[in-house]
């Protein structure tokens, strides 16, 4: 069977699914066992006890009575100590010419998403999940109402394979003055493809895939899962809700339990089924709801918001940084046919 081109229909990006060089599960399992070795612990800044030894917490799910920066937390919110960007006034806009820059202010924070430093996302209850993506929507929430702060982006990195310096669970929020890049192209694309489709175009993706079945990993009443037909990398998995809906932010309490019940569902699977591999998530929502009529005034019908898992199990190389196109060795198809069983 040769190896395949793919186009990734909103974004318009081209992938190779390489058959030739085709991996099994097994094959991405760490050598010696079903899961990775845990990291010995140290000393960590976020295990309870030690609220002293990171900044102030901006926010956190506490015991009654319990005060800020001690123990008695359920979930916490801290400034990043080593920031991308810093909180300040509004940039001006950079002048015309070559060479464009502005100052570098932003929102970092880190959301501590359990006191156990040995309990990740998947190992926590349901109810404690949906209270962690709780806190993600009231900080997103909280940080655009400073208007110069255009888009608030979240995501997690599990693993020091995936870009985390501590392993003690946690997710992080940056918030920055400029729509990134990759989501404008996402916005563009989902605007040019509802003039074609006369319909957002997730949905019609959504429907196709429920339809077609292959890479359909999980499908309930509020979520679908499924491994993306342009893959990127092997056992890389998207969560859409079935509501249409450009803000994360509108999520409500029964959708968000059930959005915690798929997320445990999804890790757990991945974990059984290539064992418990380093990942970035990351989350695509419409930027600042204050500013997207202004600039995008067809988003609330066009843009649906979306998680991306992505399990680090490939490097990305020269070909890939030179042309934009990823290699992917596994077959969504293949993969998603492993996660349902698993």
């Amino acid at each position: 069977m040769m190896s395949e081109l793919r186009k990734d229909l909103v974004s318009g990006r081209w992938v190779i699914i390489s058959t030739e060089r085709s991996k099994r599960p097994d094959d991405f399992r760490p050598s010696g066992g079903t899961a990775r070795a845990a990291e010995p612990v140290g000393f960590c800044p976020f295990c309870e006890d030690n609220e002293t030894k990171t900044p102030p917490e901006v926010f956190a799910l506490r015991a009654a009575g319990t005060a800020p920066d001690s123990p008695g937390w359920k979930v916490r919110v801290v400034p990043n100590k080593f920031p991308a960007l810093n909180r300040g006034t509004p940039p001006p806009m950079p002048p015309g010419g070559v060479f464009q820059s502005m100052e570098g202010i932003g929102v970092h924070e880190v959301v501590i998403e359990n006191p156990d430093h040995g309990f990740e996302l998947s190992d926590l209850p349901v109810p404690h999940i949906r209270d962690v993506f709780r806190v993600f929507q009231l900080r997103i929430k909280a940080i655009e109402q400073e208007l110069h702060y255009q888009y608030v982006q979240l995501f997690k990195n599990k693993g020091k394979e995936a870009g985390a310096s501590l392993s003690h669970p946690h997710s992080q929020i940056v918030a920055t003055p400029i729509v990134p890049k990759r989501i404008k192209e996402e916005i563009y694309g989902a605007d040019r493809l509802f003039r074609q489709f006369k319909e957002c175009a997730f949905c019609r993706i959504l429907r196709e895939e429920a339809a077609a079945g292959a890479r359909q990993v999980i499908l309930n009443r509020h979520f679908s899962v499924v491994a993306p037909y342009a893959s990127r990398f092997p056992f890389e998995m998207a969560v859409y809700p079935l509501m249409h809906s450009p803000f994360f932010t509108d999520v409500d309490d029964a959708e968000l339990l059930v959005l915690a019940e798929t997320m445990k569902d999804v890790l757990a699977r991945l974990k059984e089924t290539i064992g418990d591999p380093p990942y970035n998530m990351v989350l695509h929502h419409a930027p600042n709801p204050s500013l997207t009529l202004e600039g995008w005034p067809e988003i609330d019908r066009n843009y649906h918001w979306h998680l991306e898992i992505f399990p680090i199990l490939t490097k990305v190389a020269g070909f890939e940084w030179g042309t934009g196109f990823y290699i992917n060795p596994v077959p969504p198809e293949t993969a998603a046919q492993s996660l349902r069983q698993s």
